[in-house]
């Protein structure tokens, strides 16, 4: 797996965090012996306590008791001690924990941790089918999203083609637990067979087996004509994967759009759950207006631990910086003055206005360009509530594992930020409308319900009409626009050259 460099690198050898425990063998603290998975829970549970953001909120390790988290494997344990460590914080605004995620009551927003796999993925590299699936009803299966050189999309394969056959069953209803299980266990399972129409009501079959592929993460861009001299861009950026994969792309469509002239912009976010900071700054300097070039994008906050500079434990998080010099997380300036971030505008094109396309999908570092934009001009969102995450965190590398628990805030040149529990199009601090995402059309059809709004909104100055709310048959608990399997990942990891203590 490639090793980025920055707070992404990973050391080349395991962490074990024996080394950092009370030597003597009490109740009050961790002991120095044990299995590995028993020093592997005792550790996340003490770089909790030093890292996470809200680490003031978490019980004596005698009351959590780290040890005493099990599951069917090693990570399902550790996933399980992770998410409870994340219930602790109450958010006075709401009375929930702020890593409370309301479709799984007591699993962790924010907080997991993995194998290594995000990373990967994030790297620009899938090994999947390249597509996913949206349920508009029960028994209507629709193609979410694409990506280009993905096996889906090396077969044709289309955003809101409709599903109607997998793996040689037709009539599926999610209504039916059955089914449910079977198209989840069928998109996770290589090879998958699938019947798909095209909005002419043509079908044709695929046949697709998962591979490894390079993640093109803008699936699509183009220009539209709005009429009296006004021109409106489109792109669709679906997640900010590493900036040596994701920059050259989003380069390719921004300098298309200023050939062409354009006067308004509209990034589709709708599925972008996040991902690195540098991409997602870049994406802000190529749109903030050229006047606002070395003005403040936003400032970061880490815990009174990190900024006072009184970590331990990242001393052993080995490093190496942008010029492969090596460090550790201890030598870093935790501090506000330290990392406050200027714009630093990139490309040439200047506009006065951007509309983003959002969803409960999209998240973190799509949340913050969008945040960090908003001082600085017109901005409308237009979609769903976002997910909330205006936190992100950096990787600590646990044996062979990667933990990422939230250990920062940000906020713009305004002071906004906070907004844990979405972004609402339509609303005061938000100004746009609120509509359904629309799944029956690909990218870029000017008649898709949200972009349509866009558009309307430059031609004419109002919105288009909304979609009507589609309700699902059958006694169930399932929701209009649901997405099967996985849900991508929601997060923004602080991957950025870093300013080290004097």
């Amino acid at each position: 797996m490639k090793r980025l460099l920055y707070f992404l690198a990973l050391s080349s050898t395991a962490l074990l965090c024996a080394c950092h425990k009370n030597k003597k063998n009490s109740t009050d603290g961790p002991s120095a012996s044990g299995s590995t998975i028993d020093l592997i829970r005792d550790s996340v549970y003490l770089y909790a306590k030093e890292c996470y953001y809200w680490y003031d909120a978490l019980p004596a390790y005698a009351a959590f008791q780290p040890r005493s988290f099990t599951g069917s494997t090693d990570l399902n344990a550790l996933t399980s001690e992770v998410d409870a460590l994340s219930q602790y914080k109450i958010n006075p605004a709401t009375g929930q924990p702020y890593e409370y995620y309301s479709a799984s009551p007591g699993i962790a927003k924010y907080s997991f941790i993995d194998n290594g796999q995000t990373s990967a993925e994030l790297g620009g590299t899938n090994a999947d089918f390249g597509f996913a699936i949206t349920a508009i009803s029960n028994t209507d299966f629709r193609v979410r999203y694409v990506y280009p050189g993905s096996p889906a999309g090396n077969a044709g394969m289309h955003r809101g083609e409709q599903i109607t056959k997998i793996n040689g069953r037709t009539g599926l209803d999610l209504s039916n637990s059955t089914d449910y299980n079977f198209v989840l266990s069928a998109i996770r399972t290589s090879p998958i067979n699938m019947t798909l129409k095209r909005a002419d009501n043509s079908t044709y079959d695929v046949t697709l087996t998962s591979v490894s592929y390079t993640v093109n993460p803008v699936l699509t861009y183009k220009v539209f004509d709005g009429g009296n001299g006004k021109k409106i861009g489109y792109v669709v950026l679906n997640t900010f994967t590493s900036p040596a994969n994701a920059g050259p792309k989003l380069d390719e469509a921004f300098n298309y759009f200023a050939g062409n002239g354009i006067t308004d912009l509209v990034v589709d976010l709708r599925y972008n759950g996040g991902g690195y900071i540098s991409t997602s700054e870049y994406l802000a300097n190529l749109i903030v207006p050229a006047a606002k070039n070395g003005t403040v994008m936003y400032n970061t906050y880490f815990n009174d631990i990190l900024a006072n500079g009184k970590e331990v434990l990242l001393k052993n998080q080995a490093r190496r910086d942008q010029n492969n010099q090596p460090y550790n997380y201890g030598q870093v300036n935790y501090s506000v003055a330290a990392n406050v971030v200027k714009f630093t505008k990139a490309g040439s094109l200047n506009i006065n206005r951007v509309f983003f396309i959002v969803t409960g999908s999209t998240a973190s570092a799509s949340e913050l360009a969008i945040n960090n934009l908003r001082p600085q001009m017109d901005v409308k969102l237009i979609g769903r509530p976002t997910y909330g995450k205006p936190v992100g965190f950096f990787d600590i590398d646990i044996n062979q594992y990667q933990l990422y628990m939230p250990e920062f805030e940000t906020k713009n040149a305004a002071g906004q930020g906070g907004y844990y529990t979405g972004m609402t199009p339509g609303t005061a601090d938000y100004q746009g409308v609120l509509d359904n995402d629309d799944l029956t059309k690909d990218f870029g059809d000017p008649t898709e319900g949200l972009l349509a709004h866009a558009i309307n909104y430059v031609k004419t100055g109002i919105y288009g009409a909304g979609l009507k709310v589609q309700s699902l048959s059958g006694n169930n608990s399932v929701s209009p626009n649901i997405n099967i399997g996985n849900q991508g990942f929601n997060g923004m990891i602080f991957d950025k050259p870093l300013k080290l203590k004097k």
